[in-house]
């Protein structure tokens, strides 16, 4: 591991100013960031713990109905949040399936959503990587690439976004608050990642210094509690990332989809929001043949980055799942296996 400058800083404003320069990073729990530290895949000057903000470890609910999550607040204190499982469920089983217990007990909302992706050639740094290193190539391209890409990558890149959580958030239109030397800005979820195109170094639009202080889910997302779930597929049943996942939301009225929120994890660098799908199922039923259609849709950019056409199968047959089983409703209690599309916990019929 390389030498590096530590500071703790007391004030958001500390925070921005000591991370605003050159090789520093924030440190938050860590879980991610201090592996590959260890791996030398990436080497900080400067790491800024922000562990002792506490303005950024509380779980508001603001007046409008909106509810915004402190960068620091941890995975697991925000799963087990009896108000917020109930009004966001399939944030709430997306969060549980994923890691381990411990890491979840530690992991923070912000560190989530700027956790790196876990290609093994991004992590072996004898591995040529554009992400790593711009310009020195893309060993995947050619590797072991059954777990890549099908969705927006390019000849540069074709790693995944490993985030589980991010996915419903996607799908539920979340806003990411940032701060930075400039002040504060607002970024929809589903932009603050980018596609990889000829700078895949450049993973967020997050400019130097600036931090993640808040997610913020609309109050509007509480429309889907009662037909909501997250689905993944993963290579075992518990602490794994995902091959591919899936969340839907739905609000069925009369037996008509009259709102539909699908998104993607696992097949892309950045959690894909299916809108194709969602607007082919508003004023529908759901039933067999719409679901299908809905995920053909979903996946019809699709195409293979390498050893990898699987995924997108794979891909369509969990959407529809997720549909199915969001359609039957969310259950009374989470799954023992939070996730799993082989759970025996049935939804509850809402709108029977």
């Amino acid at each position: 591991m390389n030498r590096f400058d530590y500071v703790k800083p007391s004030t958001v404003a500390e925070a921005i100013a000591a991370a605003s320069a050159p090789g520093a990073t924030y440190l938050a729990a860590g879980t991610n960031l201090l592996d590959l530290m260890k791996g030398n895949v990436v080497r900080p000057a400067r790491l800024v713990d922000i562990t002792q903000l506490t303005e950024l470890t509380r779980i508001e609910t603001s007046g409008n109905g909106d509810v915004r999550i402190g960068a620091l607040v941890r995975n697991a204190d925000l799963a087990h949040e009896s108000g917020f499982a109930r009004d966001f469920p399939a944030v709430a089983e997306a969060l549980l399936s994923g890691a381990s217990a411990q890491l979840r007990n530690a992991a923070t909302a912000g560190g989530n959503l700027l956790q790196r992706t876990r290609c093994a050639y991004f992590y072996d740094a004898a591995s040529a990587c554009n992400k790593r290193t711009p310009g020195a190539g893309c060993d995947a391209r050619g590797g072991d690439s059954h777990q890549h890409a099908v969705l927006g990558w390019s000849e540069a890149c074709i790693a995944t976004n490993p985030s589980d959580f991010c996915v419903p958030l996607a799908a539920f239109d979340a806003v990411v608050e940032i701060e930075g030397v400039s002040g504060r800005r607002e970024v929809a979820l589903e932009a603050l990642h980018l596609l990889p195109g000829t700078t895949p170094e450049r993973e967020t639009v997050l400019a130097p210094g600036e931090m993640i202080v808040a997610i913020r889910l609309p109050a509007a997302a509480r429309a889907f509690a009662r037909h909501a779930r997250y689905l993944k597929v993963r290579e075992r049943n518990s602490y794994a990332f995902a091959v591919v996942s899936a969340a839907a939301g739905l609000v069925i009225e009369n037996g008509t989809i009259k709102q539909a929120r699908v998104a993607l994890g696992g097949v892309a660098a950045r959690p894909w929001r299916a809108r194709d799908a969602e607007a082919l199922l508003a004023g529908r039923p759901a039933e067999p043949d719409v679901l299908q259609q809905a995920a053909e849709a979903a996946l019809r950019e699709a195409k293979p980055s390498g050893d990898n056409a699987h995924k997108i199968p794979l891909a369509r047959s969990l959407i529809v799942r997720a549909l199915q089983a969001a359609a039957q409703g969310t259950p009374s209690r989470m799954p023992a296996l939070p996730a799993s599309p082989f759970s025996s916990i049935p939804g509850v019929l809402h709108d029977a």
